[in-house]
């Protein structure tokens, strides 16, 4: 069974189950490097692993880019 949610915009079709953890590794992107914010609201980094995605969910990943 899958689920639609959207990340950033943009329509994605998972399976259910999946945590943000493993959203972050299958979108290759590394944890220490954004914040998570779901249906409007920041998640803290020690939650990633519990919050299962659900059916609508909607995501924004922030990325920090070092510069000088």
């Amino acid at each position: 069974m899958s689920i639609s949610l959207k990340v950033n915009g943009e329509l994605q079709i998972l399976d259910t189950g999946m945590n943000i953890n493993e959203l972050l590794a299958n979108l290759n992107i590394p944890i220490d490097t954004v914040v998570v914010e779901r249906n409007r609201k920041i998640l803290p980094k020690d939650f990633f692993e519990q919050v299962i995605l659900e059916d609508e969910d909607e995501l924004e990943i922030i990325r920090f880019v070092g510069g000088g």
